[in-house]
């Protein structure tokens, strides 16, 4: 931060150029392009893949809002598919069901610590002609097959969300490929349209715009901290699974949990990653007030599925139409989840949970 400061050069400068090439040592991709948050990635890949107005951009019903809304705001019309109730990815068999004449893309979503069925969705895709993009926000260090998340298709991106595994301390967000042209033509967008090498290289600001592009350039003091915690992100993501484990082996038999995480990587080429550690309960709601009430914070993920968002009421789309998605957004909730977190912080929200959900059963 000290170099960002001494050399006044405090967006799209040295240090995104650092971080971009110690990602793409990290994840294998070939091209790592620094935005401003995870959400413009995803706008910005979409249009440099070739989403054209209505264009049928095929996603699972369960996501952050961001998933949709960067389908639309590149032109795009979502359209909606089940998600598979064990990794909340969409659920390929629904995926094949949901393919239209105006489908062109699919855009998979690597939720919470696990990946979605590439294989079959891949498959699908070659079907239909469908070009495969990764919403890969959540998923650094995931991988299958020994490829990294996002780049199963024609590019992921991810997302340095403070929260994230991987988190700045602001906004930040990167698009993953291995196609150049793709690559160039996000670099171009991030930086209202200006083809050629802007990175670091201030008069490139005069140049003339090729494309309507966007202000999307990455701040270099968020690259600088995203350098310096880069080099503990393997040792977080093992204690992150640590404590997964831990979480585990004191709710598996807690009465009144549905669903518990569990771990779809099938070989030693494949990783899940921690990002969050969910639950899935029916008393839900009420879980909640109680643990917030005993100063054990959650996060609820995500209480209004995709399709039923108000910004989306122009679809028409109906309660009961995505069973599994309605079922998690009822059920599910994040417990407290950090590298920071002690065995004694974990027996503290789980002796909670443990006794709240012993005391609902006992009244049923």
């Amino acid at each position: 931060m000290g170099e960002v400061f001494h050399s006044g050069k405090f967006s799209h400068g040295k240090q995104v150029g650092q971080l971009e090439a110690a990602l793409a040592d990290y994840t294998g991709a070939r091209h790592v392009i620094g935005v401003n948050s995870g959400t413009d990635a995803l706008v910005l890949l979409l249009r440099a893949c070739g989403v054209r107005p209505g264009d049928g951009v095929l996603v699972p019903a369960y996501s952050f809002f961001a998933t949709a809304s960067a389908v639309v705001l590149a032109g795009g019309t979502p359209q909606f598919v089940d998600i598979d109730p064990q990794t909340y990815a969409m659920d390929p068999v629904a995926l094949e069901a949901a393919v239209t004449p105006r489908s062109r893309f699919v855009m998979p979503v690597h939720l919470f610590h696990t990946m979605a069925d590439m294989a079959a969705v891949t498959a699908v895709a070659r079907q239909h002609g469908l070009t495969v993009v990764e919403d890969s926000a959540e998923a650094i260090g995931m991988r299958r097959r020994g490829v990294h998340a996002g780049l199963h298709g024609v590019g992921g991106v991810l997302s340095f969300f403070p929260s994230k595994t991987l988190g700045a301390l602001g906004d930040a967000g990167a698009v993953l490929t291995d196609d150049p042209e793709v690559a160039a033509t996000v670099a171009a967008l991030r930086h209202h349209g200006r083809t050629g090498r802007t990175l670091n290289n201030f008069p490139a600001i005069s140049t003339e715009s090729a494309l309507p592009g966007a202000n999307s350039k990455m701040d270099d003091i968020q690259a600088a901290v995203l350098l310096a915690k880069l080099s503990l992100l393997e040792d977080h993501i093992v204690r992150r699974a640590e404590l997964a484990d831990a979480y585990t082996a004191r709710l598996r038999d807690a009465p009144g949990i549905v669903r518990l995480p569990r771990t779809t990587a099938g070989t030693a080429d494949d990783r899940d990653v921690y990002y969050v550690y969910l639950i899935e309960t029916e008393h839900r709601d009420a879980l909640v007030d109680h643990l917030d009430r005993h100063g054990i914070g959650t996060e609820v993920y995500y209480p209004v599925p995709l399709p039923h968002q108000p910004a989306l009421a122009h679809l028409g789309h109906r309660q009961g139409e995505f069973r599994h998605a309605e079922a998690a957004a009822r059920h599910a909730v994040a417990l407290p989840f950090h590298p920071g977190l002690r065995s004694d912080d974990l027996d503290r929200v789980c002796d909670t949970i443990r006794s709240f959900l012993a005391g609902t059963r006992t009244t049923a």
